[in-house]
C-alpha cells in the first residue's frame, strides 16, 4: 500500500467483530489498495451502530479513500467553465450518497454503484445553479456537447473550429451549432461593478465603464414630464397639427391638404404653437 497503515482497537468489538485498519492517510492510497479496503469498511459499516465513533470513523474513512473516484468522475467536466474544486466538492455529496445507500446484499461493484451517484450530483449542480440565464435543458446538454466537440477539434486541427465542422461532428444542423452557441453565452456572467485590472495600481476600472453608454433619451424625461401638461392646455386642432408634423411626420402641405388649408396658414399654426410650448418649457424651467 502506499499509505501507512496501523491496527488500532475499537471501542466496541462486539458490535465491529472484528477491529477495523487504522489508516493514517487514507487519501493518499493508491486506487487498487483503496478498492480493496473499500469493500471491507463497507461490510464493518453495515453492522456498526449509526452515530458511534466507529461508525463515523469507518464513513470518514471511506468518503477519504474514494476521493480518486471522485476526481475520476469530475474529469469529464473539465471544460464547465467551473472549477474542477468546486466540481469535486459537489461530486464528493454524490459519493456520500452512494456511501450511505450502498447495500453489501446486492453483491455489486462499490465503483460502478458509486460513480452514477457522483455524476448525477454534478449534473444535477449544474442544471440547478451554474447557469446565470435560464436556458432550455436541450440547450444545457448541447453546449455540454459543443464544449467537448471544440476541445477535441481544436486539437486535432490546431485552429478553432468552424461551425460546419462541429455540426458535422455532433450530428446537428449548422443552425443548431449557432443556437448552442449563443445559449452558451448565458452560463456564465459578470458583475457590472466587476474590477479590470490595469498596468498600474491605480489603473483599475469597472467593467461597465467598458460596456454600454449613457442613453440621452433619459435626458428628455424631465422635458417630457413638463412639456405634457402644455399640450394638453392646446385647443383640438393644434394638438391634430402636433401630431401630423411630428409623430405620422407628414409635411406642411399634405397637413394643409387633409385639414383644408394652406400650407403658409398651417407653417403659421405650427411656429406659433411651438413657440407657446416653448415659452411655456422656459417658464417651468
Amino acid at each position: 500500500m502506499t499509505a501507512t497503515t496501523r491496527i488500532g482497537t475499537t471501542t466496541d468489538s462486539t458490535a465491529t467483530g472484528e477491529d477495523l485498519p487504522q489508516i493514517a492517510e487514507p487519501q493518499k492510497l493508491a486506487p487498487q489498495d483503496a478498492r480493496g479496503l473499500t469493500g471491507q469498511f463497507l461490510d464493518r459499516l453495515a453492522v456498526l451502530e449509526e452515530g458511534t465513533p466507529e461508525h463515523q470513523y469507518a464513513r470518514n474513512t471511506l468518503i477519504e479513500m474514494n476521493m480518486s473516484l471522485v476526481r475520476f468522475a469530475a474529469r469529464r467536466f473539465r471544460s464547465s467553465g467551473q472549477a474542477m474544486e468546486d466540481v469535486v466538492q459537489v461530486g464528493v455529496i454524490g459519493l456520500i450518497k452512494a456511501i450511505d445507500r450502498f447495500e453489501v446484499s446486492r453483491e455489486v461493484q462499490f465503483t460502478s454503484f458509486a460513480v452514477p451517484y457522483i455524476v448525477g450530483e454534478i449534473k444535477r449542480f449544474f442544471r440547478d445553479t451554474s447557469w446565470a440565464v435560464h436556458v432550455p435543458r436541450r440547450l444545457q446538454e448541447a453546449r455540454t456537447e459543443l464544449a467537448k466537440a471544440t476541445e477535441e477539434l481544436a486539437s486535432r486541427l490546431g485552429r478553432a473550429p468552424r461551425v460546419a465542422e462541429l455540426a458535422a461532428l455532433m450530428n446537428l444542423s449548422e443552425e443548431e451549432v449557432v443556437e448552442a452557441q449563443v445559449a452558451a453565452n448565458g452560463y456564465l456572467s459578470s458583475s457590472l461593478d466587476a474590477t479590470i485590472s490595469g498596468d498600474s495600481e491605480d489603473s483599475d476600472s469597472t467593467l461597465s465603464e467598458f460596456i454600454g453608454e449613457e442613453d440621452p433619451g433619459l435626458e428628455l424625461v424631465e422635458d417630457f414630464h413638463a412639456l405634457a401638461p402644455l399640450i394638453a392646455e392646446l385647443d383640438e386642432r393644434q394638438r391634430l397639427i402636433l401630431h401630423l408634423r411630428f409623430v405620422e411626420e407628414l409635411t406642411q402641405a399634405e397637413i394643409g391638404k387633409r385639414l383644408g388649408i394652406s400650407q403658409m396658414h398651417v407653417s403659421r399654426l405650427i411656429a406659433r404653437t411651438v413657440a407657446r410650448l416653448r415659452s411655456g418649457m422656459l417658464a417651468t424651467g
